[in-house]
């Protein structure tokens, strides 16, 4: 039976949600930054021992805020799904104070609005642009000492560009969704060509 999960991603304008996706399905980085103006929704698969599961990833525009109910969310076209989603991935840029901020506004807004019955739906926080790391804003132990003990969400810092630590991201995102055949697999991803195109597989 293949599992299906539902995955929001978020940020502020230029933190890199896009480069992230794209470089987790098709393994490519552009220096040039295009904006996201639309809802993106990418469907790839993921085999981890031997399991097949499905991910329908939606990639969001900056939102100014998460919508309060069903009605707001479906009235805007660029906010729809994003209330039933199972996991949020919520991205900043490591360099950009605003950036966190920004993720840390949208966190709470999702705790306070976020549908009935999805208290326990997983927050994943993710710094990206770590391979700019000399131009950090907040020292990384603050962040991940705030994310985990006290948001109580899990924390993972990446670089879209180098392809650094995007599997273990995916990885985490997993076992963060209750994936149980996840939760102790080592996390080492390469992409599975036979499923169909722009499918991963973990193994």
């Amino acid at each position: 039976m293949v599992s299906t999960y539902r995955v929001a991603v978020l940020g502020a304008r230029g933190v890199g949600k896009s480069a992230i996706v794209r470089q987790f399905l098709y393994n490519e980085f552009s220096e040039v930054c295009v904006p996201t103006t639309a809802r993106r929704l990418y469907l790839p698969a993921v085999v981890m021992n031997g399991h097949v599961h499905d991910l329908q990833i939606l990639d969001f525009p900056p939102i100014s805020t998460f919508p309060v109910n069903t009605l707001q969310e479906w009235a805007d076209a660029c906010c729809r799904g994003l209330r039933s989603v199972h996991a949020y991935i919520l991205v900043y840029d490591i360099c950009c104070f605003d950036s966190f901020e920004y993720v840390k506004t949208i966190r709470q807004q999702i705790l306070e609005t976020r549908v009935i019955g999805t208290s326990e739906t997983p927050i994943i926080i993710v710094g990206n642009k770590r391979d700019l790391q000399r131009g950090r804003v907040i020292p990384r132990w603050n962040v991940s000492h705030l994310v985990r003990k006290t948001w109580k969400c899990g924390y993972v810092e990446c670089s879209a560009k180098y392809n650094w630590h995007i599997l273990l991201l995916f990885s985490e995102l997993l076992k963060s969704v209750g994936c149980a055949r996840c939760k102790h697999v080592h996390a080492a991803l390469r992409f599975q060509g036979a499923l169909r195109r722009n499918r991963c597989a973990i193994k």
